[in-house]
């Protein structure tokens, strides 16, 4: 099924979106990529939800990708005798290790981690930031608090470190065992949340052993600070701006995100926007005036993916969220301003052959107009080399292996396609010729650019371009 757009849609699936016809349709309106929420997915339903994907992926006959999104670590209070209690601004509270009941003075906090990292001064987040404390003493066993804004606390509410740094890192026993389970079913890319630095990948890569590539989530101020090392530790970015916009000042959110999408692109890494991105959907037919133009703001950015959370896995709409985030992507991409917002974006290539043949496929290809640009991949490099380049034309990206098709679905404007390797290079241009008409992208007459490795099938080698024109039969002609 053909792409009308460059950017990917990344879809959430959940209780409103499970079962196999759903998925389907969602797939049909136009989602690209579909994310697994771990936090609230048992192995077993994982383990369906990745058949029902499948499935869907074999009657549609087109790659579709699968991300699954670990939980991290969950920070929480523990409980109240009276289930909450009411504080006061500027009042002493208490958070130590102390596994009694709470009261208006104390609670517990059973995270020894916290309580050995918190220093005076370092603010602790309560309740996605409705309750503010300022630690005023610590000693490695409770944290003395004072009250800097909000009222209420209760039962096992989350906590939020924005000037604090945890020793641990940021995957727990349960996301092991998640991140097992779902190498297992062999997903196409692993979400790792609450990433505090680039050592935190470590133990997730050493478990994958390239079964699956990984995305960052960046959430945390500290994520922030060491984002280009991130970067490069990581195989894909997310702008996570839920809990960026709890850590963080509000206001500052929209040009980290500018910041992130950037570098990402600089290094070409895959970068995928998400949180409330069309939140109104979740109750409503038709989205906010704001969130178009917050859906637009990406689009125009050029971020690879745009992510739906509630809006598909839990709301009303799930199909209909998909399905105007599209129009508006498309919309956006035929916008004379478009073209010229993405060129002014593009990053210098790096000083490799393979760079360099990209660059040089995208300038001759926009010089001479031709109809797209075909790809030979076997790991996804040459697919993510040329996508970092933001050729404003189809991308075709073909390759004998299924597992590098479908993680080139988060890739903007590569159209991926299973196809084997070629025995010779007149084959090669000739598979992709026919290729390029039998999706749609070029016609008899019209030229394509080829890119691949030659000799081929050798992983990471791309140096040959190649200009052809298709003939009447849909294959190469002199």
């Amino acid at each position: 099924m053909k792409r009308n757009r460059h950017v990917k849609i990344l879809a959430t699936l959940g209780p409103a979106s499970s079962d196999e016809v759903m998925i389907k349709r969602l797939f049909e309106a136009g989602a690209d990529v579909f994310r697994i929420n771990m936090s609230h997915s048992s192995h077993d339903l994982m383990r369906e939800l990745v058949r029902r994907i499948r499935k869907v992926e074999s009657e549609v006959g087109r790659p579709i990708g699968i991300l699954a999104d670990l939980q991290g670590p969950k920070l929480r209070v523990g409980t109240f005798a009276d289930g909450k209690v009411e504080l006061k601004a500027g009042q002493t509270f208490t958070l130590d290790g102390n596994p009694e009941p709470g009261d208006a003075t104390r609670v517990y906090l059973p995270h020894p981690e916290i309580l050995e990292a918190v220093r005076p001064g370092h603010r602790l987040l309560i309740d996605d930031g409705r309750l503010q404390l300022r630690a005023v003493a610590s000693d490695g066993q409770r944290i003395e608090c004072v009250v800097v804004a909000g009222t209420n606390i209760s039962n096992r509410k989350g906590v939020s470190l924005p000037d604090t740094t945890l020793a641990t890192g940021a995957l727990t026993e349960k996301d092991h065992a998640d991140l097992l389970a779902v190498l297992e079913e062999e997903v196409d890319w692993i979400a790792l949340s609450f990433i505090q630095r680039p050592e935190d990948l470590a133990e997730a890569r050493k478990v994958a052993r390239g079964r699956a590539s990984l995305l960052s989530k960046i959430e945390k101020p500290q994520a922030v600070e060491r984002l280009d090392e991130i970067i490069e530790m990581s195989d894909a970015i997310m702008v996570a701006r839920g809990d960026l916009g709890v850590e963080l000042p509000l206001e500052t959110v929209p040009g980290i995100q500018k910041r992130i999408t950037r570098a990402a692109r600089k290094a070409g890494k895959p970068v995928v926007v998400a949180t409330q991105m069309l939140e109104s959907m979740i109750t409503a037919p038709v989205p906010t005036r704001a969130e178009v133009s917050d859906v637009s703001t990406a689009v125009y950015e050029g971020a690879d993916a745009i992510m739906l959370s509630a809006e598909s896995a839990a709301g009303d709409y799930p199909v209909e969220a998909v399905e105007m985030m599209d129009r508006i992507a498309c919309q956006i991409e035929r916008d004379p301003l478009y073209a010229s917002i993405i060129s002014a974006q593009r990053s210098q290539p790096e000083a490799t052959g393979a760079d360099a043949v990209s660059l040089a496929a995208r300038q001759m290809a926009e010089t001479l107009s031709v109809a797209a640009v075909v790809t030979y991949t076997s790991t996804g490099t040459t697919g993510l080399r040329t996508s970092r380049e933001r050729p404003l034309l189809p991308i075709l990206a073909l390759s004998p292996k299924v597992a590098t098709a479908r993680r080139l679905c988060l890739a903007w404007g590569v159209h991926c396609v299973l196809a084997d390797d070629a025995t010779d290079l007149e084959g090669m241009v000739d598979k992709a010729c026919r290729v390029a008409v039998e999706q749609g992208h070029a016609r008899p007459g019209e030229r394509i650019i080829v890119t691949a490795g030659v000799p081929l099938g050798t992983p990471g080698a791309t140096n040959m371009l190649r200009i052809a024109y298709i003939g009447s039969d849909g294959l190469s002609a002199v």
